[in-house]
């Protein structure tokens, strides 16, 4: 069965790609093709981050009354994140292949593994515990 959380899998696996073309574009020193695998990178991690914070989080904060539980941990996470990619975006502007691929292997690592706990841990969670969850997804594609 389909569910709402899959579109959300999915922002992730799109988010993954982009940071893939991005990376390869850095390997290559092609510029211009890393900044525009880098504005893909951006707006797909935004609309993920923001799906997630305005829409699943205050729904299974809501639910479950844990405002800092998991929640919080995916907060905190996602700010990471957008701090590896304001990084990211200086080095791109700099052209400095070696400081933006140690970004993106930063960045690489904690996307990993945050996505791992949402996906395996937080959206199970909210399946069980938030009871319009596809309402309160719905329209994300």
């Amino acid at each position: 069965m389909s569910t709402e959380t899959d579109l959300l899998v999915r922002q992730h696996r799109d988010c993954d790609d982009a940071l893939a073309r991005l990376e390869a574009a850095a390997r290559e020193a092609n510029w211009a093709r890393a900044a525009g695998a880098f504005a893909v990178l951006e707006a797909a991690l935004e609309a993920n981050f923001n799906a997630e914070e305005a829409r699943l989080f205050p729904a299974f904060e809501q639910a479950t009354g844990m405002a800092g539980g998991p929640t919080a941990v995916m907060h905190r996470e996602h700010d990471a994140v957008r701090a590896l990619v304001d990084n990211a975006r200086e080095w791109l502007a700099l052209h400095d292949g070696n400081a933006l691929a140690a970004e993106l292997d930063t960045l690489v690592v904690l996307l990993q593994q945050h996505n791992v706990k949402e996906e395996n841990v937080l959206f199970p969670m909210c399946r069980a515990q938030v009871s319009d969850l596809d309402a309160v997804l719905a329209g994300l594609a």
